[in-house]
C-alpha cells in the first residue's frame, strides 16, 4: 500500500493555498482533496472544545457553592456539534492505513498548535504515524514549499502544546469557578439593584484585568480636578519699530531666584497668578527692558523610520486612521495573509529575521508592480540604489526579538487579489507597504534653532524646528497622517495627565529664523513687555480600542513597582491572537461600550459594579502585574524554562484559594459596600 502524506490546515481557504502550492486539484465538497500520494484536509477553526462540568457529573449543571472549587483530575473534551461532520472526515483521514505521514499546517502559533493537538487526541491517531510541523510566515507558494521541506517532528513543539493546553485549562478553571462563586454570592443583589431578571458575573484571567483598566481610567476622568498654572512670556521686539518678533518663555533654571521654589508648577510656571505677577514686576525694573543673548544654538536632529508593524501597532493605527475595531483589523489583515499579500499577522515582533533580511529584495521586487500612489517607484528606487543591502545590520533585523514570527510585511506577491478587495483592506495593505518601504529610506532631518536670553539672572528660551531633509517621511503613512491630524476624535487618544505648558518648538517664519540666526552672544534685545499665559491640566483620555490593545501589549507600563515591571518585561496582558477578542467579549457582555464611530471605550454601569465586586473579592484579577505574570509563565512553559506541573500546581492553588475565599465572604455587607461606592459615580455619569 502506497505511503500517503496528509496535510491538515486550519481553514478551507488555507487548504486551497496548500493545494495550489502542491499542484493538487479537485473538488473540496467531500471535505478533503486527494491526488496521487497527497491528501489535503482542514479544520474549521476549532473542532474540539472542553466539556462543561455537567459532562463530569450531571449534578454539576446546577450552580451551587457546595460543588466548587471544581478541579477535574482528568479533563474531558468533546466534538463541537456544528462541525462534527468535518471532524469525522478528518478523523477518518488521520486513521487511514495508507497515510504514513501527517503534516500539521494549522496556524503557526500556540492556538494553532492547540487546534491540531485536540483533533489528534480525539481522533486517537496511532503513535506509529509520523507527524511533522509546517511552520511558515506567509501563504506564498515558495514559503509553503519551504515549510514542508523543513518541517520538524511534531514532538519538538510539545512544550508549545503544553502551554496551549495550560492556557485553556487556566481560562476554564478561572471562568467556571470564579464566575459561579461571584454570581452565586452577588448576582441576586445586582439583579434587584438594577431591576433586571438575570445577571451572570462573568470573569476571566485577562478579560477582568482589561475591564479594570477601563473602569479605573473612567473614574480618574470623573474625579479629575483641573489645576491652573501661569507661565510668563516675554515679547521680543525690533529696536526701531517695537514690532513684536517672537515670544520667549521663562524657566526657573539653576541660578534662578525661584529654583526649586514651592511656588512653581513645574519649572516654567506658577501655581498662582500673583506669583507670576510678582516675577513680572521684578523683571520690569529698571526700564528700558532688555534681554541679553546667552546663546544661540543650531543642531541637526534626526528621526529614524519607525519599527515595522506587529499586530498591536497595526491595530492601533487602524483604530486611529480608519476608526475600525481591533477585531476588524485582524479580520482584514488575516484575509490579506490568506491571499498571500502579507506575512503572518498574529505576531508581537516588530523586526525581521536575519534569514528574511537576506532575501528581502524579493519582497521589494514584487512591490515594483504595486501601482498605487507612486509606491512602485519608491520600491524600484530602493532596489536601484541598493538601499536594502545593509538592512541586516540595522535595528530592523534582530533574531533575539523574535519568538514565533517576524513583523508584518508585504510579501510582494498576490497583487492581483487587491482588485477583489474593498477599499478598507486596500488601505490597510497600503499602510503596511508604506511602513515596510520606510525602513529602507534615510532618517528625516530637522534643523533645530534655540535661543537663550537672560534678564536679571532669569532665563527665557524659545526654539524652532524646520524639516530640511524629509528622508523616509516622503513615503511613511503619507495620506493617513493627514487624516489623523484632521481628526476631531484624536483628542481622545490615550495618554497620561498632561497640560499645555510644554515647550514644544514653535514654527517660525523664515524672517524670524534669519533674525535669530544672526544673533550673537552678549547682544541685547528689546522687550515690549511681559505677559501671563494661563493654562490648566487636563484629565487622562479614554482608551480608544487601538490604544487599549497597545496598553495590553505593554502591561509593564501600568505597573509602578520597578522590580515587578522588570520581571514581566516582554509579557503583556493576553496575546496578539486574543486581545481583540477580549475587547469584543467585554462589549458583548455589556460591561463596556464601544463607540463605533470614534472607537472610544467606556465602562457601562454593570461593568463598574462587576469591577467593584471583583475589587472586594478576587482583586488579583484586576492587577496587570499578576495577569501578565501568568502570560509570562505560559511563555516559560513554551520555551521549556518552566515545567507543566509547576505551572499547573500554582494555577490550581490560586483557583482553589480564591474560590474558597469568595465562598466565605459575607455577601450582604459586601454588596452594600459596592453599591455605596458605585452610586456617586453613577450619579455623575447620569448628569
Amino acid at each position: 500500500m502506497a505511503d500517503k502524506k496528509l496535510f491538515i490546515t486550519e481553514k478551507p481557504s488555507v487548504a486551497q493555498q496548500f493545494a495550489d502550492a502542491l499542484g493538487v486539484k479537485g473538488n473540496r465538497s467531500s471535505g478533503y482533496l486527494e491526488q496521487g500520494d497527497i491528501i489535503i484536509t482542514w479544520c474549521v477553526g476549532h473542532l474540539i472544545t472542553m466539556s462543561y462540568p455537567d459532562a463530569y457529573d450531571a449534578a454539576l449543571k446546577k450552580w451551587d457553592l457546595k460543588t466548587i472549587p471544581f478541579i477535574p483530575e482528568t479533563y474531558k473534551y468533546e466534538v463541537i456539534g456544528a462541525v462534527s461532520k468535518q471532524f469525522d472526515t478528518v478523523k477518518k483521514l488521520l486513521n487511514r492505513e495508507d497515510v504514513s505521514t501527517i503534516y500539521v499546517c494549522t496556524d503557526s502559533g500556540r492556538e494553532g498548535e492547540y487546534i491540531y493537538r485536540l483533533v489528534d487526541r480525539m481522533a486517537k491517531v496511532p503513535e506509529s504515524k509520523e507527524r511533522r510541523r509546517v511552520w511558515i510566515d506567509s501563504q506564498t507558494e515558495e514559503e509553503i514549499q519551504r515549510g514542508i521541506k523543513e518541517a520538524k517532528l511534531l514532538k519538538e513543539y510539545d512544550n508549545l502544546s503544553d502551554a496551549a493546553y495550560l492556557r485553556a485549562k487556566e481560562d476554564y478553571l478561572m471562568g467556571i469557578n470564579f464566575s459561579r462563586a461571584l454570581t452565586l454570592k452577588y448576582s441576586y443583589g445586582i439583579k434587584n439593584y438594577l431591576g433586571v431578571d438575570k445577571c451572570v458575573i462573568a470573569v476571566g484571567r485577562v478579560m477582568t484585568c482589561v475591564l479594570g483598566m477601563i473602569v479605573r481610567r473612567e473614574r480618574e476622568i470623573r474625579d479629575f480636578v483641573p489645576t491652573p498654572f501661569y507661565r510668563v512670556l516675554a515679547d521680543i521686539c525690533k529696536e526701531d519699530t517695537k514690532e513684536k518678533i517672537f515670544e520667549a518663555e521663562w524657566h526657573a533654571v539653576k541660578g534662578s531666584k525661584y529654583e526649586n521654589s514651592p511656588l512653581l508648577y513645574k519649572e516654567n510656571g506658577f501655581n498662582k497668578r500673583e506669583d507670576a505677577e510678582e516675577l513680572i514686576k521684578y523683571l520690569s525694573d529698571p526700564e528700558p527692558v532688555k534681554l541679553k543673548v546667552k546663546s544661540v544654538t543650531k543642531k541637526t536632529e534626526k528621526k529614524a523610520p519607525p519599527m515595522l508593524y506587529n499586530l498591536a501597532e497595526l491595530q492601533n493605527d487602524c483604530s486611529r486612521f480608519f476608526k475600525i475595531s481591533p477585531s476588524d483589523t485582524l479580520a482584514a489583515v488575516q484575509e490579506l495573509y490568506e491571499k498571500k499579500l502579507v506575512t503572518y499577522p498574529r505576531t508581537d515582533a516588530r523586526v525581521l529575521s536575519t534569514a528574511v533580511a537576506k532575501e528581502i529584495n524579493k519582497n521589494l521586487q514584487g512591490l515594483t508592480g504595486y501601482n498605487r500612489d507612486n509606491l512602485s517607484a519608491y520600491a524600484a528606487n530602493v532596489i536601484n540604489q541598493g538601499g536594502y543591502k545593509g538592512i541586516a545590520k540595522s535595528k530592523y533585523v534582530n533574531d533575539k526579538l523574535i519568538t514565533d514570527h517576524y513583523a508584518i510585511i508585504p510579501t510582494g506577491q498576490g497583487l492581483g487579489a487587491l482588485g477583489s478587495l474593498d477599499s478598507l483592506k486596500n488601505s490597510i495593505y497600503e499602510l503596511i507597504v508604506r511602513r515596510f518601504l520606510s525602513i529602507f529610506y534615510p532618517a528625516a532631518e530637522y534643523q533645530k534653532l534655540s535661543i537663550l536670553l537672560d534678564r536679571k539672572g532669569e532665563e527665557f528660551t524659545t526654539s524652532t524646528k524646520q524639516l530640511v531633509k524629509p528622508g523616509y517621511l516622503v513615503i511613511a503613512d503619507k495620506n493617513f497622517g493627514k487624516k489623523k491630524e484632521n481628526s476631531k476624535d484624536e483628542a481622545e487618544k490615550d495618554e497620561n495627565v498632561k497640560d499645555d505648558s510644554s515647550d514644544s518648538e514653535i514654527g517660525f517664519s523664515m524672517d524670524v529664523i534669519e533674525f535669530i540666526s544672526g544673533l550673537k552672544k552678549g547682544m541685547e534685545l528689546s522687550c515690549g513687555g511681559f505677559n501671563i499665559k494661563e493654562g490648566k491640566t487636563s484629565s487622562p483620555k479614554r482608551y480608544s480600542s487601538g490604544a487599549l490593545i497597545l496598553a495590553m501589549e505593554n502591561a509593564g507600563q501600568l505597573i509602578e513597582d520597578e522590580e515587578l515591571r522588570e520581571q514581566i518585561k516582554g509579557s503583556g496582558i493576553g496575546t496578539s491572537a486574543t486581545r481583540d477578542s477580549i475587547i469584543t467579549k467585554l462589549v458583548n457582555n455589556k460591561y463596556i461600550s464601544l463607540n463605533k464611530k470614534t472607537q472610544i471605550l467606556t465602562p457601562t454601569f454593570l461593568g463598574e459594579i462587576i469591577y467593584d465586586v471583583v475589587l472586594r473579592s478576587i482583586n488579583g484579577l484586576l492587577r496587570a502585574d499578576l495577569t501578565a505574570s501568568w502570560e509570562k509563565g505560559l511563555t516559560g512553559v513554551a520555551d521549556g524554562s518552566i515545567s507543566e506541573k509547576e505551572y499547573m500546581d500554582k494555577m490550581t492553588d490560586y483557583v482553589i484559594r480564591n474560590t474558597n475565599l469568595v465562598k466565605g465572604l459575607q455577601n450582604q455587607n459586601q454588596m452594600n459596600a459596592v453599591f455605596d461606592m458605585v452610586k456617586p459615580y453613577y450619579a455623575k455619569k447620569k448628569n
